[in-house]
C-alpha cells in the first residue's frame, strides 16, 4: 500500500488562518506541518511507497528531502483531482492500494499509520479516519486503489461512506486516531493543537515564532471567538 500526500501551494496554504497569521506565517506553519507529516509516513514501515502531489517547488523539495516520489501536478485542481492523478499513476504500475493522508495533520503518528493498515480488510475495501469533527475525511485507504471516485472538502466523510454502500462494501472507520482526526484548518484548531501534548516540528515553530504564546494568551484572538 502507498501513501499519497496532495500538497497545494504554499502561498495559498491555510487561507481560513488569515485572520489570524500573517501570509509569512501560514506558509511556515504549512511546511513545518508537512514535514511532520512526511516524517510519520516514512517511517511507517507497513507502507510500500510516499507519492506527494504537487506543484508547489518548496513542497518538491521537502519530499525529495525524505527521498519519497513526487509527482508534478499541472495545475492545482483540489485535493481530489490530485488523489485521483496518484491512484491513475499507481494503477499503471499496478500497485494494490493507497492510504491518503493530508499535509496538515502534525499530530499523525507512525503507528497511526500502522493501525489502519493492519485492520484492513482484504479487498475490496476501504477504511477510513474522519476529521475531529466528523465532517471531513482525513484519510482513506482503498483497495484497488481506484474503488471509489474522491469527494474531499469539508464534508466528505458521509459522501465517502455513501461510495462504500454503493459498492456494498463495509467500510472500516476509526474514531480512535486522534492525530490523524486533528487537522489544522482554522485558529480554532490551532488552539486545540496547542492545548495537547507532543514535541513536533510544528509545535516547535509555533513557540519558536511567539504564535503559540499569542494564541493561547489573548482570548480574543481573530478567528477564534
Amino acid at each position: 500500500m502507498w501513501a499519497v500526500l496532495p500538497a497545494k501551494d504554499f502561498r495559498n496554504a491555510k487561507k481560513r488562518l488569515s485572520p489570524a497569521l500573517s501570509p509569512q506565517e501560514r506558509q511556515s506553519l504549512f511546511a513545518v506541518m508537512l514535514e511532520d507529516v512526511l516524517e510519520a509516513a516514512v517511517n511507517a514501515p507497513s507502507l510500500d511507497g510516499v507519492m506527494v502531489v504537487t506543484r508547489d517547488p518548496q513542497a518538491a523539495s521537502l519530499a525529495r528531502k525524505y527521498n519519497v516520489e513526487v509527482n508534478n501536478e499541472p495545475t492545482n485542481d483540489g485535493q481530489s483531482a490530485a488523489v485521483a492523478r496518484a491512484v491513475y499513476q499507481l494503477n499503471q504500475t499496478r500497485r494494490n492500494g493507497i492510504l491518503t493522508l493530508p499535509g496538515d495533520t502534525p499530530n499523525l503518528r507512525s503507528s497511526e499509520i500502522e493501525a489502519i493498515i493492519s485492520k484492513h480488510p482484504p479487498a475490496p475495501a476501504m477504511s477510513i479516519v474522519p476529521s475531529h469533527d466528523k465532517l471531513g475525511s482525513n484519510c482513506i485507504a482503498l483497495t484497488p486503489p481506484n474503488l471509489i471516485p474522491f469527494h474531499f472538502g469539508y464534508d466528505s466523510f458521509q459522501p465517502h461512506l455513501n461510495e462504500a454502500k454503493k459498492r456494498h462494501i463495509d467500510p472500516v472507520v476509526h474514531f480512535d486516531l486522534p492525530g490523524i482526526r486533528l487537522d489544522i484548518d482554522t485558529p480554532e484548531d490551532l488552539v486545540r493543537f496547542l492545548k495537547g501534548d507532543g514535541e513536533t516540528r510544528t509545535h516547535k515553530y509555533l513557540r519558536a515564532s511567539g504564535i503559540a504564546k499569542n494564541f493561547l494568551s489573548k482570548q480574543n484572538m481573530p478567528g477564534t471567538a
